[in-house]
């Protein structure tokens, strides 16, 4: 006998998280499957920085000859890729390359800045409202630069943000010393950018799933969908290991796995994972002062009150969580390339999970033109804590008939 519910979410991380917040705020009745533990996948081990600075997409002018450079440093190189004659991947790739482009960059500038702007403010809303303790902090990001060539196209960079609204403050390598005293010397300059924030995300995850449970959701965790009974342009019901739901509304949430989750729908879901990783230490005795984004190593530097994390590598179809201690050891080796750290350190975590990543490196946000009752919302890439809060606010608005806080049509999954 299928098990009757208002909303069925699946997948259990930063976005089904805040989509069944919202939801439950609106009054609506949510149930969650999640495969593993929620908030235990790419969200949870990630830098934890929440950036609606980050405007410009993956998918931009020179980022694949950047790309085939950085693959040829192994050593060193934040990118990697599996090699692969799946038509599907080989399908991705093309499109990505056609993607890097500045009519890409502009078509998705407006949606990322205004879910991002959105999710800042509901961030601080929630933390604040539900008394959340986990390491907030609204200090900024710093990014750093070692390469006059690199300070000069971050500062360009910084330009389209302002235009944009985003503030910005460029440092030179004198005032950056005073700014952030824990950078080296060789460091010429900065960008501090001062509306982005961090938290500690697994904390902040763990937080929030309580939270679900007392607002009332039914949560199954390392419960598998297995397929769907489709009806007349409708999901009448979603199989799982532990029954049949049948719901009013569906929300496919799933992250790097929704491609595979969704099969039976028969939709063109074009997500490739993106594995990254991170490593995560006791505070060493000299801190940063807020987080930091090292510009040409592509790695965050993230405290945590009493920890320091480190985030980065981005591996293009690496569907597995392997940690590969030597990305880890390139990472550390990235770090210490500007900011002074301890000869030991005291390693309490090495993580990798995977990111959703789409071709032009916009998430997918809407309601599917083939099923009336399916939300899809995926494809985050390395933004999925911090984008979080306004997807789910936008999807609870979705299923509610609302006018959304902003124009949905760039996220539409009928653009591919």
């Amino acid at each position: 006998m299928a098990i009757q519910t208002d909303i069925i979410i699946v997948g259990g991380g930063s976005v089904g998280l805040h989509c069944a917040y919202y939801l439950l705020k609106a009054g609506r009745k949510v149930t969650l499957v999640e495969q593993n533990q929620i908030g235990d996948g790419s969200s949870s081990g990630n830098a934890g920085q929440i950036v609606p600075s980050h405007i410009i997409p993956l998918a931009a002018p020179g980022i694949v000859s950047t790309a085939f450079k950085w693959m040829l440093d192994s050593k060193n190189s934040p990118f990697g890729m599996k090699f692969s004659l799946d038509p599907t991947y080989i399908l991705w790739l093309i499109k990505f390359a056609a993607s890097c482009n500045d009519a890409n960059v502009q078509q998705a500038i407006p949606p990322l800045n205004a879910i991002g702007q959105l999710s800042t403010t509901n961030f601080s809303q929630i933390i604040t409202q539900e008394k959340f303790e986990c390491a907030y902090q609204e200090k900024g990001v710093l990014f750093l630069y070692k390469d006059a060539k690199a300070f000069e196209d971050g500062i360009e960079e910084g330009k389209v943000m302002q235009k944009h609204g985003i503030p910005i403050e460029v440092l030179d390598q004198e005032a950056i010393r005073k700014f952030e005293p824990v950078i080296l010397d060789s460091i010429v300059g900065g960008i501090n950018m001062s509306g982005d924030s961090n938290v500690n995300p697994a904390v902040y995850l763990k937080l929030l799933g309580e939270r679900l449970r007392e607002m009332g959701a039914e949560i199954y965790e390392n419960t598998s969908v297995t397929g769907f009974d489709l009806v007349a342009g409708k999901i009448q019901g979603v199989k799982t290991s532990a029954g049949v739901f049948e719901a009013n509304e569906v929300i496919l949430a799933a992250g790097a796995a929704t491609p595979i989750v969704g099969r039976d729908l028969r939709l063109n879901i074009p997500v490739q994972s993106a594995r990254g990783y991170s490593m995560t230490i006791s505070a060493p005795k000299k801190m940063p002062r807020q987080p930091l984004l090292l510009g040409e190593r592509r790695v965050a530097v993230s405290p945590m009150g009493d920890l320091l994390r480190f985030t980065g590598r981005l591996e293009l179809s690496n569907v597995d969580r392997t940690v590969n201690q030597k990305h880890i050891v390139g990472i550390e080796r990235a770090v210490r390339e500007y900011m002074q750290l301890e000869e030991k350190l005291d390693v309490k975590e090495t993580w990798a999970g995977l990111r959703p990543t789409t071709p032009d490196g916009v998430p997918i946000i809407g309601r599917s033109a083939r099923y009336k009752n399916l939300i899809i919302a995926t494809g985050h890439a390395m933004l999925g804590l911090s984008l979080g809060p306004g997807t789910g606010q936008v999807v609870s608005e979705l299923v509610s008939g609302q006018k959304s806080a902003f124009d949905l049509s760039p996220l539409r999954i009928e653009r591919f």
